[in-house]
């Protein structure tokens, strides 16, 4: 009995020394708001105004925003799926960089910026992925086995023509020539540019199947150069055709040697049709882009220099270097970096660097027996299918991890294993062992998301900010902004009631402008606007009689902001055309002004001046309607 008292009082003693480190601030409608939340928005504003706030100025108007929040909360504003889908949203969004090692994200610009540097000769052998998981599992399996056979001093190339599934590798024996960042599968180039040359890869997969690469080289890139060239084709390979294409480049050359112009030769010698009408000139390229004897010549050329001719597999060139720029600056392609590794599998390293922070910190730990206890019920059972994971894992007690004081059983694992195949023991335990090392990660992570809100005061705060703010724009729209726009007969009692506030220091034309396409016209409409003149309905008859023959416009503008009303109405200049369409134009109704007649007159002023009014009202009613209490002493510790 008395341990039991001495853990009750030890336990109670933590919570109060947890809640004494963030006191209660004050309650407001029963609700608390600790002193964490207030401190937040104080500096929050403060860092926000040209002018700060005093204390006292900002705990008045930080009291009326939670009466706002309260009235909105006893309209069950907050109990709308509408705001309950938002603010998930908005909690998935502010959550993502308290889920990631944001430090990750700077160290893969900076390795991919590197990989601009280098480019890496490299072969590889590939499987496929296999058809569904297991059989997924059977090629992974294969080439473990496979990459143990080549450290044990297998021949590559042999092992690449007899394994791989690649379509050129009858061809090259698995070489795949110079590996150029951001032109390959992002776990190929890593693969490519980390392994060192005359080594090999573990195997690893692409969305193309599994590899091995082994590299061969590694080479500092040169920047790039942009040259033009004139081509010589030999179709077969011949020694009559290469001799007459050799004999012709070098006519071409001895043409180029005394002065002709280059790209006038390469437009009509050129027998490279994509660069012939552009007189020979080539896009920019860097090294591993071109065949090695043309980049060799391009880069070692000085800038306007030109190569004596040379050959390649396509034929015979000559090369005139225009320019060349040295490798971009890692400041220079930053954000495309950035853009790339955003849209690759490394946007979730940071995730998994994360993962390994949090078990670190939660002091995670796999159960060591776990192993042996898929190999014993594996054997057992004989087999894997879904009755295995469904009635021996999934009833399972057997714990799978722990972290944080938290025992994860191997039944809640099971749930994310497939039921759909079945398979032999071996790939099935090696199936649910990757699926392991996955598992406990997702757990902690999951785990780490829903204490957020617990273990994060800066996650907190921004989730009670965006949370309070939807609610404070939505009662305030219904009680003030969109109240008072929509309310008529509000609008025009406030402007009557007030009508020496509002005032124009112009006259203003109100009424309306008919316009017409020409004189004639002009004078139809108004002859019947003479017969017609007791009409009611005036503006109607006119429209169903001239159609778009005539234009009536609706105005209220001042005197000087509208040249036609000025010429018309207050003895202003006749402006030099009335309208593109119409020629001629009169005041059909109304007349100048000197005040407003109606809160339609001035609609914004008096709109602004009725919100103004409604919002002191709407304070005062929640200052009476919900109980607010300050703890002085809580208010003094305010940073």
């Amino acid at each position: 009995m008395k341990k039991k008292l001495l853990l009750l009082t030890m336990a109670a003693s933590a919570v109060i020394a947890f809640a004494a480190k963030d006191p209660v601030l004050m309650t407001i409608n029963g609700k608390d708001v600790k002193l964490s939340e207030f401190e937040y928005l104080y500096h929050k504003n403060n860092a926000q105004q040209l002018q700060k706030e005093s204390l006292e100025q900002y705990v008045d108007r930080f009291v009326v925003y939670k009466l706002k929040v309260a009235d909105a909360e006893a309209a069950g504003l907050d109990t709308l799926e509408s705001f309950k889908k938002e603010l998930e949203g908005y909690r998935r969004d502010i959550v993502a960089p308290f889920l990631q090692d944001t430090t990750v994200i700077e160290e893969l610009e900076k390795e991919a910026y590197q990989r601009t540097l280098h480019t890496v000769e490299a072969s590889h052998i590939m499987r496929p992925l296999g058809n569904g998981i297991f059989g997924g599992v059977k090629e992974s399996m294969f080439m473990d086995s496979l990459y143990t056979a080549l450290k044990n001093g297998a021949d590559f190339e042999e092992a690449a023509l007899k394994y791989s599934v690649d379509r050129t590798v009858q061809r090259n024996k698995g070489n795949q020539g110079f590996v150029i960042a951001g032109r390959f599968p992002i776990t190929f180039e890593e693969a490519a540019f980390a392994t060192p040359v005359g080594e090999i890869s573990k195997p690893f997969p692409t969305q193309y199947g599994y590899h091995i690469v082994k590299t061969l080289s590694d080479k500092e890139t040169k920047g790039t150069v942009l040259v033009e060239h004139i081509l010589k084709l030999y179709k077969d390979k011949g020694d009559s055709a290469k001799v007459k294409a050799k004999e012709a480049i070098y006519s071409i050359y001895e043409r180029v040697k005394n002065g002709e112009d280059f790209e006038a030769i390469a437009k009509a010698e050129s027998e490279d049709p994509g660069s012939a009408k552009d007189g020979g000139k080539l896009p920019w390229f860097g090294f591993g882009r071109m065949v090695k004897p043309f980049e060799d010549v391009s880069f070692s050329l000085a800038n306007g220099e030109i190569s004596e001719p040379f050959e390649t597999p396509y034929g015979y060139h000559i090369v005139k270097k225009l320019d060349s720029k040295p490798n971009p600056s890692f400041e220079e392609i930053k954000d495309r970096l950035h853009q790339t590794i955003m849209m690759d599998e490394r946007s979730e390293r940071p995730r998994q660097a994360k993962i390994e922070q949090l078990k670190k910190e939660c002091n995670f730990k796999m159960n060591p027996g776990f192993e042996k206890y898929i190999d014993e019920t594996l054997n057992a059972y004989g087999s894997y299918d879904s009755i295995y994971v469904t009635d021996v894992l999934g009833k399972s007690n057997v714990t799978f991890c722990t972290f944080d004081n938290v025992t994860i059983p191997v039944s809640r694992f099971s749930t994310r294993l497939t039921t759909r195949e079945k398979s032999d023991i071996v790939p099935a335990k090696y199936y649910i062992m990757q699926r392991a090392g996955v598992f406990g990660g997702e757990e902690l992570m999951r785990y780490y998301q829903n204490a957020l809100i617990e273990k994060n005061p800066d996650f907190m705060n921004l989730l009670n900010e965006y949370h309070d703010g939807n609610l404070l724009f939505e009662i305030s729209n219904r009680k003030v902004w969109e109240g008072a726009s929509k309310d008529t007969e509000g609008l025009e009692n406030y402007f009557n009631q007030h009508r020496a506030d509002f005032n124009w220091d112009t006259p203003h034309f109100k009424g309306i402008i008919l316009k017409a396409k020409n004189d004639s016209v002009m004078n139809l409409v108004k002859a019947d606007i003479a017969q017609w003149a007791e009409a009611d309905s005036l503006t109607s008859k006119l429209f169903n009689k001239y159609h778009s023959d005539i234009k009536m416009e609706r105005m209220l503008v001042a005197k000087g902001e509208n040249p036609l009303v000025d010429y018309l109405l207050f003895g202003g200049a006749k402006p030099e055309q009335v309208d593109k369409k119409y020629t001629t134009a009169m005041v059909l109704e109304g007349g100048i002004k000197n005040q407003p007649e109606a809160a339609g007159d001035v609609l914004g002023q008096v709109t602004s001046a009725y919100q103004d009014e409604l919002e002191k009202k709407w304070v005062e009613e929640l200052k009476a309607k919900y109980p607010v209490v300050i703890n002085k002493k809580v208010l003094k510790k305010v940073k």
